[in-house]
């Protein structure tokens, strides 16, 4: 699994409820920007927001609208191992992947434990890759991930690689270099695209992904021709973007948001994420082009 993967959001209609109708125009402006997947159900999808319901109805929604052209990756983790298991069953004959974040409020401590649950769910979808989700940021597991790999490749058979959302790039270059070819570490942390460039970063997982994909690909190019300074005016460029949205009452709720401005409308937030105006947004995209996004936006 290569190239950009977008985080996708949960499309809802204006009362909150899921609107699984909008995941095929979704999926269709994602494979139009060279998007290559999707990982759902994920932090930026609020999937601790959704019942087991309404995740299950997501992954149908993804699987029915599947192309040959986009990779999908069905988030599964839960605090309750119970309800991974479930999800990551019910997943196991719709999507190409499925990946798990530790449980997030009895948090784990070691890496024997991080094992045992994901080993759990991963044999739930033999078939499928398994991805562990790595953000400590929300998980709390603050566990060496290059440790990880080493423990887990005897364990978890169907184990893909990792997620890694995450800005200790010491870490990840371990990972790439303990990988061998075996695994897949996707990197995870948009802001710091750039930077996971020089340490071989083939693969990418983000929520700015759904919003500026050209971007991205452009400092990829740049970077392989040797051109770092414009490389690095681009990356700056996409930090202003999530700052600038996260200033107007949190990245997660307003980046949804500000998919209806690029022609794919997800609806509203769910609490505690942030709902803003449509003259919210042309104050935002008024913002965005006065520092040189106009022509860098997802179409």
């Amino acid at each position: 699994m290569k190239n950009l993967i977008a985080a996708t959001y949960a499309p809802m209609h204006t009362d909150g409820s899921l609107n699984t109708d909008k995941i095929k125009d979704y999926s269709q402006f994602l494979t139009k920007n060279n998007v290559s997947g999707v990982f759902m159900n994920g932090s930026t999808g609020d999937f601790t927001s959704l019942t087991i319901d309404e995740r299950k109805a997501i992954t149908l929604a993804w699987s029915e609208n599947k192309s040959k052209d986009l990779y999908l990756i069905d988030h599964v983790g839960d605090p309750s191992l119970k309800v991974a298991k479930e999800l990551a069953q019910y997943a196991s004959d719709k999507v190409d992947a499925i990946a798990a974040i530790a449980p997030f409020y009895f948090r784990l401590n070691s890496i024997d434990k991080l094992i045992d649950y994901c080993k759990e769910i991963a044999i739930c979808a033999p078939n499928l890759p398994f991805y562990y989700y790595h953000i400590p940021v929300l998980s709390g597991a603050q566990l060496n991930m290059a440790s990880f790999l080493e423990q887990a490749k005897d364990n978890i058979p169907n184990l893909a690689g990792i997620k890694f959302t995450n800005n200790d790039l010491i870490d990840y270059g371990h990972c790439k270099s303990k990988a061998n070819s075996k695994y897949n570490i996707l990197f995870g942390y948009d802001e710091l695209f750039i930077n996971s460039l020089p340490l071989g970063a083939t693969g990418w997982v983000g929520s700015t992904y759904n919003h500026l994909a050209p971007l991205y690909y452009k400092i990829k190019e740049l970077f392989e021709n040797g051109n770092m300074e414009a490389a690095a005016d681009l990356q700056s460029k996409a930090i202003k973007f999530v700052e600038l949205l996260n200033s107007k009452g949190g990245f997660n709720g307003v980046g949804k948001g500000f998919m209806r401005v690029l022609g794919v409308d997800c609806g509203p937030s769910r609490f505690p994420h942030t709902t803003l105006s449509d003259s919210d947004y042309i104050e935002i995209k008024e913002a965005l082009d006065g520092i040189g996004l106009k022509s860098w936006f997802s179409k």
